[in-house]
């Protein structure tokens, strides 16, 4: 995204300015924690958020290891604080398998937003499937970073130490989150993203790209077709390259057709 395509408060509040770091007096965060890094995810995040919840998304909040903090965010977004904002709906899941909760509550065009550590196996389970449900995905951590490709977007503090989930910094990151959605929204010619154009270099079918997939139903028959969910909604395939599949498998599929069978632990 280039940097004309975040409004200059969405910069200014963020700290965002040309990757420069932001000064200590922005919204209250400290300087070594809101480095110019940090600022543009938080500013390509937050206009992501605003075009979703434009176009009718609700936001899922998890926090498996830290559930108060699905609570927080939940809230954050869908109680306004300043007078004239609009409640945003956002919803925290809670359940033991948050994935299989995930499963059924998010649909084409939802937000699931995470606070986790990196080695949150769930987590990072939530997050690989998340594109074959039509979300948005966003992690918010710390210590060591997930993989490159783990979520649409990682909002992270690099600080190894343990304890830094409980010291306030990821709620001034998610308030910050919210409050930048709501800049984004004062800005109405940017909430519609821009129609990517075709050019020949490309399959005129799909576009060259695999899409990812998950099963729900495997085929009855040896040659049958499969039941799969993309973001685009459910659509039968066939899965004859990567039989045998079992629901809740992720496959990559390409002109109606399963590629190959993806590891949901592994990145994009």
């Amino acid at each position: 995204m280039s940097t004309q395509a975040i409004p200059a408060d969405v910069q200014a509040v963020s700290g965002y300015a040309g990757l420069q770091p932001a000064p200590a007096s922005v919204a209250g965060i400290p300087p070594d924690m809101l480095d110019g890094g940090l600022a543009r995810d938080l500013s390509d995040a937050s206009l992501a958020l605003a075009r979703r919840f434009h176009a009718g998304a609700t936001m899922w909040c998890i926090a498996p290891q830290w559930e108060p903090h699905a609570h927080h965010m939940a809230v954050e977004f869908v109680h306004p604080v300043i007078v004239g904002k609009r409640a945003l709906p956002a919803f925290a899941l809670c359940a033991p398998d948050v994935v299989a909760q995930a499963r059924v509550s998010v649909r084409p065009g939802d937000i699931v937003i995470a606070v986790a550590a990196a080695d949150d196996r769930a987590v990072r389970d939530l997050m690989r499937r998340t594109p074959a449900w039509g979300g948005l995905s966003v992690w918010i951590g710390s210590g060591a970073r997930p993989a490159a490709g783990s979520a649409d977007h990682v909002l992270w503090i690099d600080d190894p130490n343990p304890l830094a989930p409980a010291t306030g910094r990821f709620v001034i990151m998610y308030h910050l989150l919210w409050e930048l959605t709501h800049v984004c929204f004062e800005h109405p010619g940017l909430l519609t993203p821009p129609v990517a154009e075709c050019n020949d270099e490309v399959c005129v079918t799909c576009s060259d790209e695999g899409r990812l997939a998950e099963v729900i139903l495997a085929p009855s028959t040896p040659f049958g077709d499969a039941l799969v969910r993309t973001e685009a909604g459910e659509e039968r395939i066939d899965v004859t390259m990567v039989a045998p599949v079992t629901p809740g498998d992720l496959v990559l599929i390409h002109a109606g057709s399963a590629l190959t069978r993806l590891d949901p632990e592994m990145g994009r």
